[in-house]
């Protein structure tokens, strides 16, 4: 058995797993996206069974192979071989080959027996905000509170009942969170073509919490920073510690990630004054090495170590 790390090896998170699964001696494949193009991937659906073959680098390997993957992959149609402007970029005929191996790949991905981190319809969560919001609210976590709104009245109203609000994107895609100043409140017209979530500041600590199968990786961010990962922008210093939280958070957690189908995640937490944790959304596809690479904590290695339990982690 062996696990397939699909991703581009020198970002950091794909780099990490890979350098784990070299330290601990287990067999692995890596997926280069940006070389899709060079690879055949066959898969066939019969009696039942999902069967295929993947081809890279003159070497086959059947999928049923594959103990457990790992996925971090962008958008293929972002990849600099996939802009026809850049220099060494894919003609045509290429283009269409990569968009094939990477459609191929991701069903394959949804049908596979073997566990995955993560597939795509388990990260679609992401998509809605508000929606997650309801499933962290289900797993026992508590939410701030919260609107979602294009109307600038509304946002106005929302910002004196809590005196202190951050705003940011609704959307999957990173965006830096933002305090809502009174100075900022004259530019609130801007919302009207672009919906936007508006939360009460909650004073406190931050934690980000990963979550790999039943394990945790809990870590205390501690700065003046409204948004700690964009600190050095207004420059002010992280400091991170790792840390271990209350039982009854960590099941919270644990429960959250298994409602998401979500075997690895990064949530974000917050501790309060008064020791209650609230919870602002969950990651699927967690940039952990900047975690681990400031704490000393074993992500990447309990990753390889939860893809290499196929009969555990299917029974």
């Amino acid at each position: 058995m062996m696990i397939l790390i699909c991703g581009i090896p020198s970002e950091a998170p794909v780099r990490l797993v890979i350098e784990a699964a070299v330290k601990q001696r287990a067999p692995h494949v890596v997926f280069h996206q940006r070389e899709a193009h060079l690879y055949d991937l066959h898969l066939a659906v019969d009696r039942g069974g999902v069967w295929g073959q993947l081809y890279m680098r003159h070497k086959t390997w059947r999928l049923n192979e594959f103990s457990g993957v790992y996925v971090r992959l962008m958008d293929y149609r972002d990849l600099p071989e996939h802009q026809p402007h850049m220099p060494g970029a894919l003609n045509a005929d290429e283009r269409h080959k990569s968009a094939l191996i990477h459609s191929t790949l991701d069903e394959w991905l949804e049908m596979a027996s073997c566990p995955v981190l993560n597939r795509s319809s388990a990260m679609a969560s992401n998509s809605s905000k508000p929606y997650q919001a309801q499933l962290i609210a289900r797993a026992g976590l508590d939410t701030p509170a919260t609107l979602v709104t294009n109307q600038p009245d509304a946002a106005r109203t929302f910002w004196d009942e809590h005196e202190r609000v951050i705003f940011k994107s609704i959307s999957s895609i990173r965006s830096v969170v933002k305090e809502l100043t009174q100075a900022r409140l004259t530019e609130l017209a801007r919302i009207r073509f672009l919906p936007t979530q508006f939360q009460a500041y909650v004073p406190g600590t931050n934690i980000r919490v990963h979550v790999v199968g039943d394990e945790l990786f809990a870590t205390r961010i501690d700065t003046e920073a409204v948004d700690y990962r964009y600190a050095g922008q207004d420059g002010l210093d992280v400091a991170m510690t790792p840390i271990v939280l209350p039982n009854a958070i960590a099941d919270r957690c644990r429960r959250l990630a298994h409602l998401l189908n979500l075997p690895l995640c990064g949530i974000d937490l917050k501790q309060t004054p008064d020791d209650q944790y609230v919870c602002f959304e969950v990651n699927p596809s967690p940039g952990y090495s900047y975690y681990q690479e400031r704490t000393g904590q074993n992500i990447a290695g309990a990753i390889v170590q939860y893809l290499m339990q196929k009969e555990q982690n299917t029974a």
